[in-house]
């Protein structure tokens, strides 16, 4: 009979998403993901069945925490859509303290992505969803009068996402809450 599991799967996860997403998949050993998750290597094992599964499974999690806020942020009918895009590029000026900096499907991208179908297409499917709510809110202001009716909808929508990309790259690198203040503004105003 097989013993029953005394923690929870899913703040594992979020605890290896963490330590995945400050170091990245090469950097971050077994070793780490053990102290960042409170299991022991045979726990992670024997629930995740290798670094790989919960590595994906951490991914997944990020996407779908992150999509999803992005998603809600730009379907805020309660507000005029440029401060929904506001506040998408704000989330990347100042994100919260306690996350790492970065994005870990941005390093998933540049590490793994090149040489990996698999996780090339999860971070595909991921960014479409993005794209269409970001492309379905332009096309919102641009009905409402608050961007330009001239303007390629998909190509702005394709714009936020880089630019956010860029701006979490850039964070990495340490830039400040000035200059990723600045790009945000630039951004708005180019939209």
């Amino acid at each position: 009979m097989a013993r029953p599991r005394n923690f929870d799967e899913r703040r594992a996860v979020e605890a290896a998403m963490r330590a995945f997403w400050a170091d990245g998949y090469e950097a971050t050993s077994t070793q780490e993901l053990c102290e960042a998750t409170g299991l022991g290597r045979s726990s992670i094992y024997n629930t995740f069945r290798s670094k790989r599964d919960l590595f994906e499974k951490a991914l997944s999690r990020y996407m779908e925490i992150k999509t999803s806020s992005v998603i809600e942020a730009l379907e805020d009918r309660d507000r005029p859509v440029r401060e929904r895009l506001r506040t998408v590029l704000e989330r990347a000026v100042e994100p919260p303290a306690d996350e790492p900096p970065g994005c870990l499907v941005v390093n998933t991208m540049v590490e793994l992505a090149p040489h990996d179908a698999e996780l090339t297409g999860r971070i595909e499917r991921d960014q479409r969803r993005r794209l269409a709510a970001l492309k379905a809110a332009i096309e919102e202001g641009q009905r409402a009068g608050e961007i330009a009716p001239d303007k390629d909808a998909t190509a702005l929508a394709h714009f936020v996402i880089s630019t956010v990309g860029g701006m979490r790259v850039a964070a990495r690198g340490g830039a400040g809450t000035a200059t990723l203040a600045s790009i945000a503004d630039t951004a708005m105003n180019a939209i």
